[in-house]
């Protein structure tokens, strides 16, 4: 009998997979152990709506109410693993130790973002992955800071510098390799979303890494950024230098446990990492028959469908019951200035990627990645309806004449 489910980390797929757990039928006792001390809340606003002002820190709460009847323990880390006998080894904030039992695990713990080496005590020089870092970030720019450099032009780095466009920031982005988001998205189309933020308006610097930060020591005493020194020899003037250079997963309190890791958690194509241990969110590797790999994906909807099928996954256990097979479609979306940026499925691999509606040059467009006959995304600039439909059709391994039959008929 399972008395006790105890979740690992109360980020998006976590919380799903507790809310998941109580609507189908789970009636024991529900622990979520977290290492911040805020309520649980979404991620997605944070380089957007928050920094910008149009939502509060209340508006992007996650939804988690008394009905679910969680035991939160919020503040507390988990630091260790023993699977033999079934604890997780925590440290709260304050410093005290102890153990978290459980009969069955959810880990969600994902990961924390990548820091820029040396420079540690820089005031004005920021990561983006809390809502403690989209707090500051916004306390500076509220405080008068207008040079804005971003290192990095992934998803977080480019939301941001949209962002601080809007705010009336100047705006410079620096990413050390040629082409942006280009294994995301692939070369031709990574230079799509490079010329989308030259349109509005950022200095962007393509195949330059960052050599150092100038500093200097105001009157309180503490350095501050005052410039980015690029590699290429150039200086670009800085009040704020956002960082925004991949993530680090947060796995290492699992080394020794048993558990396989390899840039992730190693699961079962159930999410089964061990026996009553799950995994969900951006840490979970799991192997993908619809796309010949293991795959670990960093998305919003990747980590909602992870933490209900984590959730289905246990409750299958607990039932004997088969448990379902996980393999669903990726599937994210951006919003940068006024253009929604939709993609399923995936880009790897593909040797065509051919635009099927719209316009590249007026980011207004449908496009679509194949290899051979093969369909394997399709990209969307302000046009989710057609995303959406072709989703369908990757989800049923339709081939690429059917995805341009239906993309040029709509």
């Amino acid at each position: 009998m399972t008395d006790t489910i105890t979740v690992i980390g109360a980020s998006l797929a976590g919380v799903h997979a507790a809310r998941t757990l109580r609507q189908k039928g789970f009636e024991g006792r529900l622990v979520v152990v977290d290492a911040q001390v805020h309520t649980p809340y979404d991620r997605p606003p944070l380089s957007k709506q928050l920094l910008s002002g149009e939502d509060s820190v209340e508006r992007i709460a996650l939804p988690a109410g008394d009905e679910l009847d969680i035991d939160w323990r919020l503040g507390t880390r988990a630091v260790g693993l023993d699977t033999e006998a079934r604890s997780v080894e925590v440290v709260t904030v304050q410093g005290d130790t102890g153990t978290v039992p459980y009969d069955q695990l959810v880990i969600a713990t994902g990961a924390a973002a990548r820091t820029l080496p040396g420079t540690d005590g820089i005031h004005g020089v920021h990561v983006l992955r809390t809502l403690d870092d989209a707090l500051a970030m916004k306390g500076e720019i509220e405080a008068g800071a207008r040079r804005v450099v971003v290192i990095g032009a992934g998803f977080i780095g480019a939301e941001v510098a949209a962002t601080c466009r809007k705010l009336g920031c100047d705006v410079t982005m620096v990413e050390a390799l040629p082409v942006p988001l280009e294994r995301a998205l692939g070369a031709e189309m990574g230079m799509v979303c490079a010329r989308l933020h030259e349109s509005n308006g950022v200095d962007v610097r393509l195949g330059t890494g960052v050599d150092h930060l100038s500093t200097d020591t105001g009157a309180d005493g503490h350095r501050r950024v005052r410039a980015v020194e690029l590699t290429d020899g150039t200086s670009i003037a800085a009040d704020l230098v956002v960082v925004g250079i991949g993530v680090q997963l947060n796995t290492g309190w699992l080394e020794g446990s048993g558990l396989t890791l390899d840039d992730g958690i190693v699961v079962d194509d159930t999410l089964l990492a061990a026996p009553g241990v799950v995994a969900a969110g951006d840490l979970v590797r799991y192997p993908s028959a619809r796309y010949g790999q293991s795959l670990r994906v960093e998305h919003w909807d990747h980590a909602i469908v992870s933490g209900e099928a984590a959730a289905k996954r246990l409750l299958a256990e607990q039932r004997g019951e088969e448990p379902a097979v996980f393999d669903p479609v990726p599937w994210f979306w951006s919003d940068q200035y006024d253009r929604k940026i939709h993609l399923a499925g995936r880009a790897a691999g593909h040797d065509q990627v051919r635009v099927v509606h719209g316009d590249v040059d007026d980011f207004v467009f449908v496009a679509v990645y194949s290899q051979g006959d093969r369909f394997l995304g399709v990209l969307g600039m302000n046009r989710p309806r057609h995303v959406v439909r072709l989703r369908a059709l990757l989800d049923k391994g339709a081939d690429l004449a059917a995805a341009i039959e239906l993309a040029e008929s709509m």
